[in-house]
């Protein structure tokens, strides 16, 4: 999770005070603003539950007006702080951490808390209409969406044949633009934009509604699909009948997007299983399949194996995926493992983008450049650094990361199902700040149906945001691999 606050602003309260505001970006999107006694009622609340000896250091107050220098100051200091506590395990996950978020989002795009109709959207496009308030959490959101599935006469899980596409060495990478980020939770929301690449999970201190209301734009939508990475999760998932739905839903969409590779005869194979209603076998088949459980990113640059490359980049099997046309227009296919990654990172820069004027004196506007870089085990003892610009960089090291914690899980002996947060009882609750409206709560009755949607969403457990897009066209690269030759015998902190 990538906290940062780039920005200051200067503004203005209802009586007229200017006070300076602290724009927080999560995963470079802008989350909240807020103002320094915030951060510091913040602090002092924290400090109070957990002690002086677990909370990173806060800025101190200052007597005077701050000067530029000082406010600059102070913001990469209050962005340090923000790092610090979000990357704790104990602090960045509790409660008074994501209920601080949650309200300053609310806050800042000023909605207020009302009863509203959300669309959330399966893989396939097809869309159920959920009652949420506007202050519920993204945990909820998903609850009423599983719930309201549930609930339908005929839910939406019903296709035609899939139309794959099939070639035995080509990739085909239609439908790029509709990456929904995944993360170590069974079941997500994700946002997507009409011709832009802001795909991301919605996390547990967002308001899907007010994240979705705050873009002004009829071409995100909330989508509803799977966010883990090994596989065999699928069984747990099948064996609810919702769960079997909406995986069916999910792999039918990436197999007609090409985002998995059908050969004829698979093709074949999959369109009997379809118009037989054997929706796991289906998925069984598919699993087979090359590229099944990969998220396909937007094209982008890299300077491997030479600089200034155009790679098609895939995440998923803990690796990412390379896909490069050389500049002599050789196409090249590899893999990086994520167990060969003794560390990553993402930078970011201002890159000025020309304003076609002619007048050199005119202000020129600027583009944010986000890599990707990691460092990586080519041989046994042989280092390299690869680098990734895309302005997905940060999606791309959000999935390594969940790679990885999926594989700490299992090296521990656990269970994903443990890393997923646990429902109070079992039920839908909120917290008393929300519940401000006076009608009835949503799912008030008791209903069988309920604990079985219940059950289902403590594996089917988060919500992301996805965007869309006009373009159909299709990038096809194919071609040799290359690859390292040496694999850590096991993933430790010294390793990752």
């Amino acid at each position: 999770m990538h906290f940062s606050i780039p920005e200051t602003e200067v503004r203005s309260d209802e009586n007229g005070s200017t006070y300076v505001a602290y724009n927080i970006h999560v995963n470079g999107v802008l989350h909240c603003r807020v103002r320094y006694s915030q951060l510091l009622g913040l602090h002092e609340q924290i400090k109070k539950e957990y002690g002086n000896n677990v909370v990173p250091a806060f800025p101190p107050k200052k007597i005077f007006t701050l000067t530029p220098a000082e406010v600059d100051q102070r913001r990469e200091q209050l962005e340090k702080y923000m790092q610090a506590v979000r990357q704790d395990p104990i602090l960045g996950s509790s409660e008074m951490f994501n209920s601080f978020l949650r309200k300053a989002q609310q806050e800042t795009q000023q909605i207020p808390t009302e009863e509203v109709q959300l669309e959330i959207y399966l893989s396939n496009g097809q869309k159920v209409k959920v009652n949420i308030l506007t202050s519920d959490q993204t945990e909820d959101v998903l609850e009423c969406a599983l719930y309201g599935l549930s609930q339908m006469d005929s839910p939406p899980f019903h296709f035609g044949c899939c139309h794959c596409y099939y070639s035995p060495n080509v990739l085909v990478s239609e439908g790029t633009h509709t990456f929904h980020l995944v993360s170590h939770s069974l079941v997500q929301t994700s946002l997507t934009s009409h011709g832009a690449p802001d795909v991301r999970k919605l996390q547990e201190f967002e308001l899907p509604y007010v994240s979705i209301t705050s873009l002004h734009s009829p071409d995100y939508r909330i989508v509803l699909r799977k966010s883990y990475w090994d596989t065999a999760y699928d069984s747990d998932v099948m064996d609810d009948r919702m769960g079997l739905n909406l995986l069916y839903a999910q792999t039918v969409s990436e197999i007609e997007r090409g985002w998995i590779l059908v050969n004829k005869e698979q093709h074949r194979q999959l369109k009997s299983l379809q118009e037989k209603g054997s929706k796991k076998e289906f998925i069984r088949l598919a699993q087979t399949l090359k590229y099944y459980g990969y998220i396909k990113f937007d094209p982008c640059i890299t300077d491997f194996p030479e600089k200034g490359c155009h790679v098609i980049v895939g995440a998923g099997n803990n690796e990412l995926n390379f896909h490069v046309k050389l500049p002599n227009d050789q196409m090249k296919e590899g893999s990086f493992k994520v167990t060969r990654m003794r560390c990553w990172r993402v930078t970011s820069s201002q890159v000025p983008v020309a304003n076609g004027t002619a007048n050199p004196s005119s202000p020129s506007k600027c583009d944010v450049k986000l890599e990707l870089a990691f460092e990586y085990l080519m041989s046994k003892d042989r280092l390299q650094w690869v680098t990734i610009t895309s302005p997905q960089a940060i999606m791309m090291s959000i999935c390594l990361q969940s790679m990885v914690d999926e594989l700490m899980v299992k090296k521990s002996g656990g269970s994903i199902k443990k890393m997923q947060k646990k429902r109070l009882n079992g039920t839908f609750q909120r917290s008393d700040s929300q519940q401000t409206v006076k009608s009835p709560p949503l799912l008030d009755s008791p209903d069988p149906s309920r604990e079985q949607v219940v059950k289902l969403s403590t594996k089917l457990s988060s919500v992301s945001l996805r965007g869309l897009s006009s373009s159909n066209s299709a990038s096809d690269i194919s071609g040799n691999e290359f690859h390292g030759n040496y694999a850590f015998e096991g993933i430790g902190d010294d390793d990752l």
